[in-house]
């Protein structure tokens, strides 16, 4: 995944594509301090899932700001934003749509009996480790809260 950013950014550099060439240069910089906070050294690579992760966290971070952006009444801020996020997500693999998910937590909650309040905690956490980051948190948050309102 660092070689195909790498060649990325490359091709943004020969077709003048700035905004292109600061987000995938953003996005080295963060594998960079992935590595050095895990104790590797920068030369090093990440793993793909490892890379996957650093991704998923950068498209979190515009998602949080496009939000915060439209309620400051700064439509310009979150336009920016996202453009970011669409190339963020070029790398991302493709999320798990409601319907898969909504058959995973009725597969889990058949597996694990009724689930009542006090348990919600866990049995969320339970769907997260099954979908191993295959699927968008809210879209799992919401889809449990609907199948056990």
């Amino acid at each position: 995944m660092q070689d195909q950013i790498r060649e990325q950014i490359k091709q943004a550099m020969l077709a003048k594509e700035s905004d292109k060439l600061t987000v995938l240069r953003g996005v080295l910089s963060a594998f960079t301090n992935e590595l050095v906070a895990k104790g590797r050294t920068p030369q090093d690579k990440l793993t793909d899932e490892e890379a996957v992760a650093v991704i998923r966290r950068l498209a979190k971070q515009r998602k949080d700001s496009i939000e915060q952006f439209e309620k400051g009444g700064r439509a310009d801020l979150a336009d920016n934003e996202k453009k970011e996020l669409v190339i963020l997500e070029a790398f991302l693999p493709q999320m798990m749509s409601r319907e898969e998910i909504k058959k995973i937590v009725e597969a889990k909650k058949a597996e694990m009996g009724e689930v009542d309040k006090s348990k919600m905690g866990m049995f969320t956490g339970a769907v997260m480790k099954e979908l191993k980051g295959k699927a968008d948190g809210a879209d799992v948050k919401a889809v449990i809260d609907e199948l056990l309102a």
